[in-house]
């Protein structure tokens, strides 16, 4: 893909200290670490993010999730009580593009990542903290995607 003397010379150029005079609201992105996302791509995460009002987007499904974080991820889900109806998995692992273009679409370097009402929350490390203070059920209700309450009279 590139000929070796720009590989090399990129290399040197991300290893080199930035300038002391830089300032720390200064940001230099390596030109091997910067992928850039194509537009396709883009306006299929677009479409994906917009696709329900909670979207995960995870290694496997949520019957069969494929690593740890997705499974707690889901479970936590359930446990806040997010209506099916309004909720989506992708499996990334069905995609590579999508695979790694979500990464920089969120600009968060792992996976699973939940989106709610097309605003991106975190990861399975937020949703866990989000869920244990309290915050995760509080953003759920105000969005209204939690399932409706059992009411008194339709207990068995």
């Amino acid at each position: 893909m590139f000929a070796r003397p720009f590989l090399s010379s990129a290399l040197r150029q991300a290893a080199r200290p930035a300038p002391a005079f830089a300032s720390k609201s200064s940001f230099r992105i390596s030109p091997i670490a910067a992928r850039f996302l194509s537009a396709e791509t883009r306006q299929a995460i677009d479409k994906a993010v917009a696709s329900a009002p909670v979207v995960l987007f995870m290694k496997g499904t949520p019957e069969t999730p494929q690593c740890g974080f997705s499974r707690a991820s889901i479970q936590i889900l359930g446990l806040q009580g997010v209506d099916p109806a309004k909720f989506t998995a992708f499996n990334v692992l069905e995609d590579d593009e999508l695979r790694q273009g979500i990464k920089e679409y969120s600009e968060w370097p792992t996976i699973p990542q939940l989106y709610i009402d097309k605003e991106f929350v975190g990861g399975c490390d937020i949703l866990v903290a989000m869920h244990q203070n309290g915050e995760l059920a509080k953003m759920l209700e105000e969005k209204k995607v939690l399932l409706p309450a059992e009411s008194e009279g339709s207990k068995e």
